[in-house]
């Protein structure tokens, strides 16, 4: 240390993702330029506070660049106090292992760098590094968390700054203004240490939050941020490519072909199109669907009810369906069952699905809004329970996940449309505008069965159910259970992909518990959307799939659950 007359010089501080490298503590820029060259494989280094970046860019201008981020600055003695709480949310700071593992689980849904989690427990009681969580009051889920660098305690900053990094909120979360609670949290945090200021860098294209920052009194200021090139920073130095234009789902497969070596040429981006191609192999491709399968196995999958036959004629079960198109069976079928499901017998993404049917009135007004979808529709029992997505590979099951439907929780200050559309947000933020909840109305009903509209505010801790289906597009949630799932959902699921002869699906069922062997068949998805699954292995057992030559050691690759003789039984 060099006393209070100035900052350490050559300064830099560890935070797990990489190191944040003071560039304002760098005289040479030599020397600022060996720093960052010297960035570990796999972690994200960020030289903030460059004084001359063209200087340190000359020194290594093959390997570094300028990041295309706008700074913000907080006055801490311009904090107002008193609004660091959520509704039904505590702010505390990490302090389990419990804690650390949640934490990186926000991190990779958000595709950013993950930390060890022994680094989160090693430095739980470091001073110049805080890390905050956001707490569920009501169930102890971690659904946000924020980071914060003392800079006096990191470099010996004279004018004892502070910065924050990494904020982020789970998609999974129900409640607004967490993220606006950790970082009013952090910044009292800071003036309590007698801090004066609180910067960050946020990238030039998120509009969201220079919003949020913009509203909570941080300014735009000038300061210039140095990376390296690697491939996690590749978007920002290379540029937009016509590749960039695909979505989520494409992205994740041109990502895996390309990191293998495999041509790739985007034929249609809007419609997800792309051929891979090495050697004398080449292969057509929308998103997951490729030209492996078959047109006689998209036309199974393509009718509800002919893929019911065929799964149920291999032993899969299924639900029970009304056998006559008329109102008078439809309200037969309802006095049997007590509940019903109404949907297009063609179609995707949930679109005009209706769920939890029980009058004759709401199936024929659903009926109606299926059959504009398509004119046959399926009316079949409805079971209450989860709903569980299986991706099938080459007749092994590669992830599974328990998708859940949308819910919105009251705070006592919002109306449904805010939590909506609030939720809708954060979906659509974080699946690259996949998911959003229409505000349509199948929503209106479901708002219908709470005894709210859209302009009701929704009392303090009152959860509503605003769909009554989990399809991601219509903003459900996706929790990975691939670890947890039985055995004989995992036979079930082969079953299904071995009777429709496809290569790649995915498989719907209706559970009790992913744990539990009771299940019944839903559907069957000829285009699974693989991004759903990170970080399961799912891009990569397809390229596999696809290009057989380039898996170059099968010993090497991520254990898929295969078939349930692989597996230890469970319960």
């Amino acid at each position: 240390m060099t006393g209070d007359t100035g900052p350490t010089p050559n300064s830099g501080i560890n935070c797990g993702w990489g190191r944040l490298i003071f560039g304002n503590t760098f005289e040479d820029p030599k020397a600022l330029a060996e720093t960052l060259s010297a960035e570990r494989h796999t972690r994200r280094d960020i030289a903030f506070y460059v004084r001359e970046p063209q200087m340190v860019l000359a020194e290594a201008p093959q390997e570094l660049f300028l990041d295309p981020s706008i700074s913000f600055r907080l006055d801490l003695k311009e904090v107002k106090t008193g609004h660091a709480r959520s509704s039904n949310v505590s702010i505390r700071r990490l302090t389990t292992e419990m804690d650390a593992d949640a934490i990186n689980t926000i991190y990779a849904a958000h595709g950013m760098v993950e930390v060890p989690s022994h680094f989160f427990w090693s430095h739980r009681d470091a001073r110049a590094i805080t890390v905050l969580v956001a707490e569920e009051d009501e169930t102890g889920a971690i659904l946000g968390t924020v980071m914060g660098v003392d800079h006096k305690l990191a470099c010996n900053d004279p004018e004892h700054g502070s910065s924050l990094w990494c904020l982020a909120v789970s998609p999974q979360a129900r409640y607004p203004g967490i993220g606006q609670a950790l970082v009013l949290r952090l910044a009292e945090e800071f003036r309590s240490r007698g801090a004066t200021t609180m910067d960050l860098s946020v990238l030039h294209d998120n509009a969201e939050a220079m919003k949020l920052y913009e509203k909570l009194g941080f300014r735009r200021f000038q300061a210039f941020t140095v990376k390296r090139k690697n491939p996690i920073n590749e978007p920002l130095f290379v540029g937009e490519t016509a590749a960039e234009g695909l979505n989520p789902y494409a992205q994740i497969i041109v990502k895996e072909a390309r990191r293998r070596g495999i041509f790739v040429e985007v034929i249609d981006a809007e419609a997800g199109l792309f051929e891979l191609q090495m050697g004398g192999r080449r292969i057509k491709c929308r998103e997951a669907l490729s030209e492996l399968t078959t047109a006689v196995a998209m036309s199974i999958c393509d009718d509800k009810r002919v893929t019911r036959r065929i799964v149920s004629g291999a032993g899969v079960q299924v639900a029970a369906q009304v056998e006559e198109d008329t109102p008078d069976a439809r309200a037969a079928f309802l006095d049997t069952h007590g509940a019903v499901v109404v949907k297009p017998a063609r179609g995707e993404m949930g679109d005009g699905v209706s769920v939890d049917l029980r009058s004759p009135d709401d199936i024929e007004a659903a009926v109606e809004r299926a059959r504009r979808v398509c004119s046959d529709i399926v009316v079949e029992s409805y079971l209450e329970g989860e709903d569980l997505r299986l991706v099938v590979i080459d007749h092994k099951v590669v992830a599974a996940a328990i998708r859940r439907r949308p819910t919105i929780t009251g705070d006592g200050k919002h109306t449904a449309r805010d939590l909506i559309e609030a939720q809708s947000r954060r979906r659509a933020a974080q699946t690259g505008g996949e998911s959003t909840i229409p505000l349509d109305a199948e929503t209106e009903r479901c708002l219908a069965m709470a005894g709210l509209g859209y302009d009701d505010v929704v009392p303090n801790g009152t959860e509503v159910t605003v769909r009554k289906t989990a399809n991601l597009h219509t903003g459900g949630v996706i929790i990975d259970v691939t670890g947890e799932t039985h055995p004989k959902l995992i036979d079930a699921a082969i079953r299904c992909s071995r009777a429709i002869g496809i290569p790649v699906t995915g498989i719907d069922f209706i559970v009790k518990s992913p744990r539990r062997p009771e299940y019944i068949f839903i559907e069957a998805n000829e285009r699974p959307g693989l991004a759903n699954h990170e970080p399961q292995p799912t891009a990569q057992r397809f390229v596999d799939l696809l290009f057989p030559m380039t898996v170059a050691n099968e010993a090497s690759q991520v254990e898929t659950l295969g078939t349930p003789e692989d597996r230890q039984s469970g319960t």
